[in-house]
């Protein structure tokens, strides 16, 4: 098994409050997750002893299994305590990241009607050494065919684990032999990539698609403040990728990846294709910014 980082071999998974070596943290054949993906996650950050905006995701995580109707959802208390359990348990306090997953629990019977669920909701918390997936030095990427979810079909604003078109535009990507790709709406207009939220920098100006088709991300909604905050002027509307060719700059943001220049889209260089100015900028004011503001672990 080669691991990107050899420590992620001994993590302790923490299962509805049980910590299980990695080779023994297993679910049930019953769960929905692996039923039919009918699960909500989020993906947290640790810097420096510290959870970035922990109270964002546990919100957004339970306002998700409020949606899709979740019953015995643990209380936001219960979720944040089994954070704090398994990053002590690891010994992380930096450069780690969580991958935290509610699924609708086990079921008495395989099939997707919610009414199989009897016994509550499971909670997975998967702590793992892991930096930014993403050089700051940029990224490639392409358009993908398959086109971003619209809230008529399935609303971004539920974090699901119904990641297939997603995991579709990835495959194209890696055909390509790019980093990632990026997805439009039903309509035409950029969206964002197959994992991260999508920011172009024309004249001076940082824009953003709506949040109707893509993610409302955490990290999107962080970049959005520090413009307010460091008067960069930022707005939401709707892009065009002949927007995004000729655009000065463009970046993705997300937990995983934090901000990321990407230098081609589709064959195009992007600006000079290298990092820009303002997206160096925001990069420096985000990654100050979590390292200052995060909720402490309490060990």
């Amino acid at each position: 098994m080669n691991l990107p980082d050899p420590r992620n071999a001994d993590i302790l998974v923490n299962i509805n409050g049980e910590l299980k070596a990695r080779r023994d943290a297993c679910i049930s054949v019953f769960d929905s997750a692996v039923q039919g993906g009918d699960a909500v996650w989020e993906g947290l950050r640790i810097y420096d002893g510290r959870v970035a905006d922990l109270d964002g995701h546990l919100k957004r995580m339970r306002n998700s299994a409020k949606a899709l109707a979740f019953s015995g959802v643990p209380s936001a208390d219960e979720i944040r305590s089994a954070i704090f359990a398994t990053l002590e348990a690891n010994g992380m306090r930096d450069n780690a990241h969580i991958r935290l997953t509610l699924t609708r629990g086990e079921k008495v019977t395989s099939g997707m009607n919610p009414r199989f669920n009897q016994s509550g909701c499971t909670l997975i918390v998967l702590a793992e050494w892991k930096p930014p997936v993403y050089s700051d030095q940029g990224i490639r990427v392409i358009t993908a065919s398959v086109r971003r979810n619209t809230p008529q079909c399935l609303d971004s604003k539920i974090h699901h684990n119904n990641l297939l078109n997603n995991i579709l535009a990835s495959i194209e990507a890696n055909v390509a032999g790019v980093d990632s790709a990026i997805m439009l709406d039903v309509n035409g207009f950029v969206s964002e990539t197959n994992d991260t939220n999508l920011f172009l920098v024309s004249d001076g100006r940082v824009l953003t698609p709506h949040a109707d088709s893509c993610l409302p991300g955490l990290t999107r909604k962080h970049v959005l403040r520090l413009c307010d905050e460091h008067a960069i002027s930022a707005s939401e509307r709707n892009l065009s990728l002949t927007e995004l060719y000729t655009a000065d700059e463009v970046f993705t943001s997300g937990t995983m990846g934090e901000l990321t220049p990407v230098l081609e889209a589709d064959g195009r260089v992007i600006g000079d294709g290298k990092a820009g100015e303002v997206t160096g900028r925001l990069q420096t004011l985000y990654r100050d910014s979590a390292y200052r503001n995060g909720t402490p672990l309490p060990f």
